[in-house]
């Protein structure tokens, strides 16, 4: 059973990604994880926090919090009245990025679902950074879902990749899983520049065509372009449901010099978007 991970901040944001999330496993056995975090500076109390001691505002708070999960819970059973899938709720006074991190031990969670909103030039630091922040941050994969997507099975999904990842990474078997539940084409995408002679990937290449041989799946190389211009021209030409990427560890220099693709494509994507760590970042 997939033990999916749901963050709300309550917003019609955050409801839309679970309701992906619960149209995507539409046909496995999942538990979801319903989590609220929540400090006082959270919550917007008005003027009546000045009339309660720090004990009382947090018990309001852990009650209020604690309603709006059972709502929440409510309206997804109401719309999707599926069998298949449990729910859990957890309501929790801390970080929410922290709070992620010890579940993703604990309760050893396969993946997160989260909403994003888009952003446009300088407000991109200030949106979406939950989202940002948990895709660097943990341990997991995360689907980041835009703001009003309203749900279309995979049955396109892009996966560009410079083919430098690790064989053993246990989200491949993700991907192929996915890929066989919902009949999907598969499209992996090359960026390259100038002639190649890295003999691994050749090796990657054939490896992945051995890996994917039950599933569709279809080679795609670019030349010469730039990395995100070139992903958001193939989503639009394909009409791509889904796109996947393995996240792998910048260096501090790279980040200081480059805006990484990642970063670029998870504030301005139109379709929901899997982030896949490498073997790098889940050993460190």
């Amino acid at each position: 059973m997939k033990r999916i991970l749901l963050p709300t901040d309550f917003s019609d944001n955050a409801f839309n990604a679970m309701c992906y999330a619960v149209q995507l496993f539409e046909k496995e056995k999942c538990e979801f994880i319903l989590l609220n975090t929540y400090t006082p500076v959270t919550y917007n109390v008005g003027t009546a926090a000045d009339s309660y001691s720090t004990f009382e505002l947090l018990e309001i708070l852990k009650v209020t919090v604690g309603q709006n999960l059972d709502k929440t819970e409510e309206r997804l059973k109401e719309k999707f009245k599926n069998p298949n899938h449990a729910f859990q709720k957890i309501s929790s006074f801390n970080l929410l990025i922290n709070e992620m991190q010890d579940l993703i031990k604990e309760k050893n969670i396969d993946l997160i679902v989260m909403g994003t909103t888009g952003a446009t030039g300088a407000k991109e630091i200030f949106l979406g950074t939950n989202t940002m922040y948990a895709i660097k941050k943990v341990k997991c994969a995360v689907i980041a879902v835009p703001a009003n997507f309203n749900y279309e099975e995979p049955k396109e999904i892009l996966f560009p990749t410079d083919f430098k990842f690790s064989y053993k990474n246990k989200y491949l078997s993700f991907i192929r899983d996915l890929s066989k539940i919902h009949n999907s084409k598969l499209h992996i995408f090359n960026v390259v520049h100038g002639e190649n002679t890295d003999s691994k990937y050749e090796m990657t290449m054939d490896f992945l065509d051995k890996y994917f041989e039950n599933s569709y799946h279809k080679f795609h190389i670019a030349e010469n372009k730039d990395i995100h211009e070139a992903i958001v021209e193939f989503e639009l030409k394909h009409k791509i449901n889904l796109l996947i990427m393995i996240h792998t560890k910048h260096s501090f220099f790279e980040n200081i010099l480059f805006e990484p693709v990642i970063n670029k494509i998870v504030f301005h994507t139109q379709v929901p978007f899997l982030v896949i760590p490498s073997e790098e970042r889940m050993m460190n």
